[in-house]
């Protein structure tokens, strides 16, 4: 399952982003970032999933930290572009049961569990609308955004009904859109949907369902945000 990739958008040295963004699914994500350098940022994001509840035939967990390093940098005659360049090392785990109603209750069919990790590289861009949004008296920051990353996931461990089983690997294409409006300064309300795409052939190594999330970002320091 994919999770929200951080999408801090710096401009200048010494800016902080954090997020947070969540869905119905529920699919949880957190995003942090520091531009440590002129141009150089580091980011880390989290999630977590548990899906599925006591009547259900599917349960679905999943946990995964990933951290990166990269580029970023002010484009275009006005400087309201940004473009960012990362890559980055991930960790996670998953679970799955298929379950089937008995006159007891839902017992496990199947059940598969496996532990991950990924590398991943990722191109974010954004850009500043001209123009404010005129809403609730206020004129309000717009920004659209695109982030696009390309991740190999490979197992590391992965267990059917507890047995050692052929461990496989995926190459995800996973390309995200992103809208911004600012709420306060520094603080924006953010929608994100995307898809994400195998290009391997698995028996259970696939993409998940595509992201639609809702979430706050908060990028504070740098000059930006000292004037």
């Amino acid at each position: 399952m994919p999770n929200v990739p951080a999408t801090p958008m710096f401009r200048e040295q010494g800016e902080v982003y954090l997020a947070a963004h969540s869905n119905v699914k529920g699919n949880i994500s957190g995003q942090a970032g520091v531009a440590v350098g002129k141009h150089v940022a580091v980011i880390a994001n989290g999630s977590y999933i548990d899906r599925g509840g006591e009547s259900s035939n599917n349960l679905f967990r999943q946990q995964l930290v990933e951290a990166g390093l990269g580029y970023f940098t002010k484009i275009g005659k006005d400087k309201r572009q940004v473009l960012e360049v990362y890559g980055g090392y991930g960790l996670g785990s998953s679970t799955e049961v298929d379950r089937r109603a008995t006159t007891i209750g839902m017992e496990p069919v199947e059940t598969r569990a496996m532990d991950f990790d990924k590398i991943f590289v990722q191109v974010n861009y954004s850009s500043t609308r001209k123009q404010k949004l005129n809403l609730f008296g206020k004129r309000r920051e717009l920004n659209y955004g695109t982030a696009i990353r390309a991740s190999r996931v490979g197992m590391t461990s992965f267990l059917i009904n507890d047995l050692e089983s052929p461990k496989e690997e995926a190459f995800f294409f996973e390309p995200l859109f992103f809208t911004r409006m600012e709420l306060h300064k520094g603080l924006q309300l953010q929608y994100t949907n995307g898809f994400n795409f195998n290009v391997l052939e698995n028996d259970y190594l696939k993409a998940g369902n595509a992201v639609f999330t809702l979430g706050v970002t908060y990028n504070f320091g740098g000059k930006t945000y000292r004037k």
